[in-house]
């Protein structure tokens, strides 16, 4: 038996083992950094969960205040009705995905919330379905464009009008709400976080999976979404 004969072998053994311990630490490596892009992601949900929670109670608690010295009684009202929503967003709300009755619940007292408020120049249209599947969503996703509804959609003194409908197909939830729009007083695009951290909350959480339309013409505005759950 030559040299190489005896060598050879040994080598291919070393090598294999190498290849072997390499092989092994770039899959420790990857699932490493698959690890920590998803905490990272986790992180980054939980951020802009928590814009969305001090946003909405700011300008809830604006409402209530607003009826204290007019209106006590809707007041009291407006915080029990309040307090039922504190515990969604307590309780509930901190879980990745949340029931859709839950959350229907949720927009039903903040839409009671708001029409306490309202005159009686706006009219407030709404349909939300009986949920007999055990859907889950996101929390959070569908509030934004009701809060942008009553705070640009309606106007002190002219007619004004919301729309909401949400919808279950199959494996789909369509949601719109359609409002009027009053350019001349404020512009409906500018919605502060909300619309925005919606966007980001669904290329994160619903990638490939929704379809977001915004659009405003014929002093109506128009807000569409289209979710695979």
């Amino acid at each position: 038996m030559t040299t190489v004969q005896v060598i050879l072998p040994i080598i291919l053994s070393i090598g294999m083992c190498v290849a072997l311990k390499v092989n092994t630490r770039l899959s420790k490596n990857k699932i490493l950094l698959q690890e920590v892009k998803q905490a990272q992601l986790n992180t980054e949900i939980k951020y802009l969960k928590y814009q969305v929670q001090p946003h909405f109670l700011f300008n809830t608690l604006n409402n209530i205040y607003a009826l204290i010295d007019g209106s006590p009684s809707k007041a009291k009202q407006s915080v029990h009705t309040m307090s039922k929503m504190m515990r969604y967003l307590l309780h509930d709300a901190s879980n990745n995905k949340v029931p859709l009755v839950k959350e229907i619940e949720f927009l039903e007292h903040y839409i009671d919330l708001m029409q306490m408020r309202v005159s009686s120049n706006v009219t407030l249209t709404k349909s939300f379905p009986i949920v007999n599947q055990p859907i889950k969503i996101a929390p959070l996703l569908f509030i934004t464009f009701i809060e942008n509804a009553f705070k640009h959609g309606i106007d002190a003194v002219k007619n004004s009008y919301i729309s909401i409908d949400l919808e279950i197909e199959k494996e789909h939830i369509k949601y719109s709400v359609i409002n009027s729009s009053f350019p001349e007083n404020e512009s409906i695009t500018d919605s502060g976080i909300g619309l925005e951290n919606l966007k980001k909350r669904l290329k994160i959480l619903y990638p490939n999976a929704f379809n977001l339309i915004t659009k405003e013409e014929n002093n109506t505005y128009i807000a569409q979404l289209t979710l695979k759950y």
